[in-house]
């Protein structure tokens, strides 16, 4: 099984929405392609809410059968058609893949 992490800090404004706004959108987003692509076990999308210095502003979490279900994921449509609302509201993301 692989494990797909992601953290993101978004922007206060983008896509003509506010943070919280767009950070609600996101979650709806990814969380629908559960379900929809296959080698995908499970999605979530956590909204932080301590807003610390040192918080991301939302975290991904996924699971994938294998790395090639997680590639897959990558590059499916569905998928694809996510990353540029999310590219224009993050201001910086991290994300870590593992094995376990």
């Amino acid at each position: 099984m692989i494990k797909h992490i992601v953290f993101w800090k978004l922007k206060d404004e983008a896509n003509g929405l506010s943070k919280i706004e767009n950070a609600k959108a996101i979650k709806e987003k990814l969380e629908a392609l559960n379900g929809q692509i296959e080698g995908l076990i499970r999605l979530e999308v956590g909204m932080d809410f301590l807003g610390s210095a040192e918080s991301a502003d939302l975290v991904l979490f996924s699971e994938f059968e294998n790395k090639e279900a997680l590639d897959y994921y990558a590059n499916h449509p569905l998928h694809k058609a996510v990353m540029p609302f999310i590219a224009e509201a993050r201001s910086e993301r991290r994300v870590v893949d593992y094995e376990a």
